[in-house]
């Protein structure tokens, strides 16, 4: 059995399981979250949950990302409903975070996939060498 193309009848544009659809619910929220930086910030959150937790610590906890970059990644998270910023009016001012009960949600899925990860890495990693090692010696010795 073949599943209908979106613009196919019978077919709604961003219907499920369609990836190749700009509309496709998935494809949609693999752009949005589909970042190393998103999966470290929902993860310290989560870690703190139901806590806040202060930008300034957010980046002592991740301290491979930029100040620019994690308050991008932020931002997008606060767009989307996946996390919650409270400012105090202090000089300066401080602002906290939080996930929003949409955004605990993702962390399930999130830490399935690091799970996974973790398990498959080496295996991949072993491909890929053996992959790099096989073109190598298609291509023959550097001149």
């Amino acid at each position: 059995m073949t599943t209908p193309r979106s613009d196919e009848p019978g077919r709604r544009s961003g219907e499920r399981g369609d990836l190749l659809d700009p509309d496709c619910p998935t494809r949609q929220l693999l752009d949005r979250i589909g970042t190393k930086w998103t999966s470290m910030v929902v993860k310290v959150l989560a870690e703190n949950d139901p806590e806040e937790v202060r930008f300034a610590e957010l980046r002592r906890r991740i301290p491979v990302i930029s100040q620019k970059m994690l308050s991008v990644t932020l931002q997008g998270l606060a767009r989307d409903g996946l996390v919650a910023r409270r400012v105090e009016p202090t000089v300066p001012p401080a602002v906290h975070y939080r996930l929003t009960g949409l955004g605990l949600s993702l962390e399930g899925p999130l830490s399935a996939l690091r799970a996974w990860a973790e398990t498959h890495m080496p295996e991949i990693d072993r491909s890929n060498r053996r992959n790099v090692r096989a073109a190598e010696r298609e291509r023959g010795p550097a001149v």
